[in-house]
């Protein structure tokens, strides 16, 4: 089978957008691709989260990625730092990269242009992105488009590298689903953690609510009819409901006496019910940490091992000479 692989960054309480955007597409692969994921705890590093702070986020994934069904039977989920070859390979890539490669990364210039204060870390960050995706072989990363230019440098740093050093990288491909929808945020922006207009998909009710409330509407008075087409509560139920039900809620819409109050009520009650049986699978899991971490435990040992062929081969190509391995 094919290798794919991502990892996702433990910045936040995840959401709406990261299960249509990534987790579901993950638990769809799991009978077509033999699934790498990890939880990019090292790359999580260059927005200096409180230690606390940071082990809470990564437990917090593992437990939504397995709430949603991951099998850690079909696909390797693991820690980015439970594998300490892959920081040898950013040294070794370091070496082969060009500064301008660097300076070109769109996502660095955003986080300047943001306020975030540059570090090496974060202008290195496409280096150990390229060692993530390279050193398990990967044929695959499944990314959105604003994502596409890392899975890009990636395989020109690993064209370079193998033009002095011999073929030994695979040249990874992007893998973007044109017909996946963008998941609006409560802004109308596509959702992210990054611009503050997420939904969380285990809040508690109450908390949900107060989230869906915030979305931004129009000021068409409740008696008058209604777009739906450029509605964001539209859109979101969208994401959740049957044709008949998405039918219904249209005819509210272009029928009048139905405010978008009234829809939110109905997008609540929808995303509760969707989750249910994953936020219940989530609670089982809480309370048995034990298989939780033996899962990261397992995981961690394979992709190891994948990654120790691999950093033993890249090294025997540089001429690295010790036999730790």
């Amino acid at each position: 089978m094919m290798r794919s692989l991502s990892g996702i960054q433990p910045s936040g309480t995840l959401h709406i957008g990261n299960y249509f955007g990534a987790i579901k597409q993950f638990i769809d692969f799991q009978s077509k691709y033999d699934g790498f994921y990890f939880i990019a705890d090292y790359h999580a590093l260059t927005s200096h989260p409180s230690p606390a702070q940071l082990t809470k986020n990564t437990y917090d994934v593992v437990l939504d990625y397995l709430a949603f069904g991951l099998d850690p039977e079909k696909s390797t989920l693991f820690l980015q730092s439970d594998v300490p070859e892959v920081t040898e390979l950013t040294w070794i890539l370091s070496n082969v990269t060009p500064i301008a490669l660097l300076e070109r990364a769109h996502s660095y210039k955003d986080k300047v242009a943001k306020g975030i204060a540059a570090n090496h870390g974060l202008f290195t960050y496409p280096i150990l992105m390229a060692s993530d995706i390279l050193i398990y072989n990967s044929d695959i990363v499944p990314v959105g488009k604003d994502q596409k230019q890392h899975v890009e440098m990636a395989r020109d740093i690993a064209i370079k590298f193998n033009s002095i050093y011999g073929d030994i990288f695979k040249l990874p491909k992007e893998l973007i689903k044109d017909t996946m929808a963008v998941v609006p945020g409560i802004d109308g922006q596509k959702m992210s953690k990054s611009y503050n207009n997420t939904i969380e998909m285990f809040a508690p009710k109450k908390s949900l609510k107060k989230q869906i409330m915030k979305i931004v509407t129009d000021s068409t008075p409740l008696e008058e009819p209604k777009n739906p087409d450029i509605c964001n509560v539209f859109a979101l139920y969208k994401l959740f409901a049957t044709e008949t039900q998405l039918e219904e809620m249209r005819r509210k819409y272009l029928g009048g006496n139905y405010g978008y109050g009234h829809a939110k009520k109905e997008l609540l009650e929808i995303i509760l019910e969707y989750f249910k049986p994953y936020r219940e699978r989530r609670e089982e899991l809480v309370n048995n940490m034990d298989y939780v971490k033996k899962v990261l435990k397992d995981g961690a040992e394979k992709a190891r091992s994948v990654a120790t062929e691999k950093i033993i081969e890249v090294k025997k190509a540089v001429g690295l000479v010790g036999n730790i391995y």
